[in-house]
């Protein structure tokens, strides 16, 4: 795709600059030390764990035995997100796991990965999928309806599923 005003070389600085950021951001990790970032993960691994919950910064912060304005900048810099952000990711992967594997309602599965609002949970599943959570569910079940009707053989021969 052609961008008006913008060379390859352009577009080459900006992906080595990118790295550049990538490099520094492993630099800060290591410069962090071993105790703080088993803290972060700690405290990534009580998101995890918990995603179905209502959690807050402080409860997140806590299990880091950081404050939460301290923990909020060390789990950015650690991760290249915020702890909201990631506790989003992890319910919106959840959320699709079960509009893929079990028959329930959108509206069960809102509740089940521990968003308070349908709307909310509508809405961000679509910025992060690209798709709403009913079209998104028809599209997996046609997409696998589809690989019902192509031999095995030729799914494999393309790369396409695994000969396991």
């Amino acid at each position: 795709m052609r961008h008006p005003g913008r060379t390859n070389l352009e577009f080459k600085i900006d992906g080595i600059g990118s790295m550049a950021s990538r490099l520094e951001n492993l630099d800060e990790i290591e410069s962090m030390g071993d105790e703080v970032y088993q803290r972060l993960c700690r405290a990534r691994a009580f998101i995890d764990h918990c995603y179905d919950h209502p959690l807050s910064l402080d409860q997140m912060s806590s299990q880091a035995c950081f404050s939460r304005y301290h923990f909020l900048r060390l789990f950015r810099q650690a991760f290249n997100k915020t702890p909201h952000q990631y506790l989003i990711e992890r319910r919106i992967e959840r959320a699709k796991e079960l509009l893929i594997a079990d028959n329930l309602r959108v509206t069960d599965v809102c509740f089940e990965v521990g968003f308070q609002s349908l709307g909310s949970f509508s809405s961000l599943f679509h910025k992060y999928v690209g798709h709403a959570p009913v079209t998104y569910r028809q599209r997996i079940k046609d997409r696998q309806a589809a690989r019902k009707q192509v031999p095995g053989c030729f799914l494999v021969m393309y790369g396409l599923e695994s000969a396991l």
